[in-house]
């Protein structure tokens, strides 16, 4: 099995360092001025509204960092490279014949996977790895309630997804992605400590609710570029009027186009390898 991905040094984000010095000066004030709390509740509040908002929002990087575009290219001479993360799998109805996809293209993806279907689905799990592409972190269960837990039970559900996935694939997960992009500012030191980044996505196209193939793939080509990160969903998959599974009507076309701008897609290691080699990355 490969090593973990080592620890990494927390930095609270700018938010999160406010956060903290206004609540310890609401309450030097509250104590020093007693009739002045309804002020310092006032504000207390508003703050916490503020980081509410900023985990409701899943491109933001307000509560850490939060990977919304591949690194930047270290040299001009860089293959321009965009990455297709498809999440909530694997399917054992869909999965395979997005495999066959990205090999007829030629294309490398990131998978980012729910460990109760990875164990589940093991050998599928492995011949996704098997073919080139990577598998990451998407939590154990993908609750809907992930957002509202607290440090030790997101701690709890992220080890143990990266206990299944590194125990099925021999490679422990180097990414997480929050179900439906959905967190709380406790989620980034649980990151830090186990050595995981976190990524959301540059655009997607509402593919688990969206039936209709050629808005899913307007979303996700309209101003296609360099360093862009798709989203895409094997798991939950949408189903068209005919009856057909989205993804696999949108990912030739989606392929096709990324080729014609000579954009290559590329997993998330593979991007984040060649970023560390030119220093673009710690």
């Amino acid at each position: 099995m490969a090593e973990p991905p080592p620890a990494r040094r927390w930095r609270p984000s700018a938010l999160v360092r406010a956060s903290v010095l206004l609540h310890g000066a609401a309450v030097a004030v509250t104590l020093a001025r007693p009739r002045l709390w309804p002020f310092t509740l006032g504000a207390v509040i508003a703050d916490h509204l503020l980081l509410t908002a900023a985990g409701l929002w899943p491109r933001s990087s307000l509560l850490g960092p939060n990977w919304t575009h591949l690194p930047p290219p270290a040299r001009a001479a860089a293959t321009p490279a965009i990455a297709l993360t498809i999440d909530d799998g694997p399917d054992p109805a869909v999965t395979p014949r997005v495999l066959a996809l990205l090999e007829a293209y030629g294309a490398r993806a990131t998978f980012f996977c729910i460990g109760e279907r990875v164990a589940r689905e093991a050998t599928l799990a492995r011949e996704i790895v098997a073919r080139g592409h990577a598998i990451e972190n998407h939590s154990q269960r993908h609750l809907h309630r992930f957002s509202l837990l607290g440090p030790r039970s997101l701690e709890r559900e992220i080890a143990a997804a990266q206990h299944t996935i590194a125990t099925v694939t021999g490679e422990p997960p180097q990414f997480f992605r929050a179900p439906a992009g959905l967190r709380n500012p406790f989620l980034e030191p649980v990151l830090a400590r186990a050595g995981l980044t976190l990524v959301s996505w540059t655009r997607r196209g509402f593919d688990t609710v969206n039936r209709h193939a050629p808005r899913v793939l307007a979303a996700l080509t309209r101003g296609l570029a360099d360093g862009d990160i798709l989203l895409l969903h094997d798991g939950h998959a949408a189903r068209s009027a005919s009856g057909g599974i989205v993804i696999l009507e949108v990912l030739p076309a989606l392929l096709a186009a990324a080729g014609a701008a000579g954009l290559t897609p590329v997993t998330l290691r593979a991007a984040a390898a060649r970023a560390r080699a030119w220093g673009d990355v710690d």
